[in-house]
């Protein structure tokens, strides 16, 4: 069976999110290389890179940067504006060699979609196995208690000039926030994603190895807390 995010992530998902742009992912860069102590030359891993919007970045601070992302229709994009090596894999099983990476990260919430924890737990220990002792490992995700606390079950946008409605619901057992994206053309786009508190996600890259060092609620540097609208996790490996 297919799942969601084999079919989502296409040239429609960035036609739907035209606000997820350069000057946001420069500011996510900036804040990361600040922070852990970065000299240009450092082996970059971009995990679930998309459309290559922060591989860009990485490249012009001087990284030597790799892109990685399942979607070949986001990886043909991201070859017309990165120099970056791109690869096509799933982050559960990455063809990387392990502790060739000085920094690896997962960026705005590409992470959560699996239907089972131990698969989430695999994907982490995977991208963590990419970094040398001593490395580090980024994720930026949701964060779950303002995600509850301001969801719109239902309304209207305009997005890059398409009318769509957008449906937004929590299961039933608080596990999962789930997105229903139909624009005026009738065509469904759902995505799913698992609520994790920064905390699970903490527990989960110490069981990897990671002592997280930098704790972050948006990409201006604040304070992580209930009403931040990011969980931004930087961490060194053992």
């Amino acid at each position: 069976m297919t799942e969601w995010f084999e079919e989502w992530f296409g040239e429609e998902y960035l036609h739907l999110y035209p606000h997820r742009d350069a000057v946001e992912a420069e500011r996510a860069v900036a804040l990361i290389l600040e922070r852990v102590g970065f000299a240009p030359g450092w082996r970059v891993l971009d995990v679930a890179c998309g459309a290559g919007r922060h591989a860009r970045a990485f490249e012009a601070a001087g990284a030597r940067c790799v892109g990685l992302d399942l979607s070949a229709a986001l990886l043909r994009i991201a070859r017309g504006s990165t120099g970056a090596p791109l690869v096509r894999a799933d982050m559960r099983a990455l063809p990387v060699r392990p502790g060739s990476m000085d920094l690896t990260v997962n960026l705005f919430t590409s992470f959560g979609y699996f239907e089972r924890d131990s698969e989430h737990a695999e994907a982490l220990g995977e991208m963590v196995g990419t970094v040398r002792p001593g490395g580090w490992f980024v994720i930026d995700f949701l964060n779950a208690a303002a995600v509850r606390a301001r969801l719109v079950p239902c309304e209207a946008q305009w997005l890059d000039g398409t009318r769509v409605t957008v449906h937004r619901s929590v299961s039933a057992d608080g596990r999962y926030v789930r997105k229903t994206i139909e624009p005026a053309s009738g065509r469904r786009f759902t995505e799913r994603v698992r609520l994790f508190e920064p905390v699970q996600i903490a527990a989960m890259l110490a069981a990897a190895g990671v002592t997280v060092r930098h704790r972050f609620g948006d990409y201006d540097a604040s304070s992580l807390t209930a009403d931040s609208p990011r969980t931004i996790l930087m961490g060194q490996v053992a």
